[in-house]
């Protein structure tokens, strides 16, 4: 993939790189547009697949008895989008419950939140983890609510964990799973080997094992020499210990990424 932009455009900062870009099928879109409105070519290479749960069962019952909490977390869009269908199917014209609060990981789930009608969502202004929505003054005083996770299967538990500890009764409403694409990683090497991959994102941990994963010699050594951009510093160890040796926390937003994508091309011209 050629790029189709002048290199010494100020108004195409990411002229001339070709960025990986992993998030999920259907969830790239956006990141790779504004990687090549900023004059840079999107190699899109998915490292999670998004799946339903094989066993619905115990999400359907959560939804069915959803009156009966204080408050729903969703951790991430995939959440959002997956158990809202599943509410809507299950729940018909009688829509959200109104005694219900809704909170949300970031500014994603809340952007997926709103586009579905709803409103007054607790949710970070900045960060996008369980640290920053654990954070605000709305999630300091939870002693006796009832408060349900919306999530994929496993996963990390220091949001339900510190929930508890504040008093909370606590259930995980697991209803998606993420599984390793079949995807051929063929072009992307392709593309590695003729020297047009400059940078790679992930949007996780898990993102980043899964990927590391799919690559096959001389990939996995082509990643260690390629700047990687991870939205946590958490990520960060887990990279180092893959052998990536430049890493740059870039934060959770396609925003954010592309911004500091455009700020290291331009500290590095």
């Amino acid at each position: 993939m050629e790029t189709r932009s002048d290199a010494n455009d100020p108004a195409q900062p990411l002229a001339g790189r070709g960025i990986v870009v992993t998030r999920p099928r259907g969830q790239a879109d956006r990141l790779a547009a504004l990687i090549e409105r900023a004059g840079g070519v999107a190699h899109l290479q998915p490292a999670i697949e998004i799946e339903d749960v094989q066993d619905l069962e115990p999400i359907l019952a959560l939804i069915d008895r959803l009156d009966d909490f204080n408050l729903a977390v969703f951790i991430s869009p995939n959440a959002v989008a997956k158990a809202m269908n599943l509410i809507h199917q299950r729940r018909g014209g009688r829509g959200w419950p109104s005694g219900v609060r809704i909170a949300a990981v970031g500014r994603g789930s809340r952007s997926a939140l709103e586009q579905h009608g709803l409103d007054a969502i607790i949710a970070p202004s900045a960060g996008a983890d369980s640290e920053a929505l654990l954070g605000l003054a709305e999630m300091a005083s939870v002693a006796g609510w009832r408060i349900a996770i919306f999530r994929g299967d496993g996963g990390r538990d220091l949001l339900g964990d510190t929930l508890r500890a504040r008093g909370a009764d606590v259930v995980y409403a697991e209803c998606y799973r993420r599984t390793r694409p079949r995807d051929d990683c063929a072009p992307l090497l392709a593309a590695w080997a003729r020297g047009a991959v400059h940078a790679v994102t992930v949007s996780s941990g898990e993102g980043l094992s899964k990927l590391y994963a799919m690559l096959v010699p001389p990939g996995r050594q082509w990643l260690g020499g390629t700047p990687l951009f991870v939205p946590h510093t958490r990520i960060v160890r887990a990279a180092e210990q893959l052998g990536i040796r430049e890493v740059i926390v870039a934060g959770a937003a396609d925003e954010d990424v592309t911004a500091a994508l455009v700020a290291y091309f331009a500290a590095t011209k």
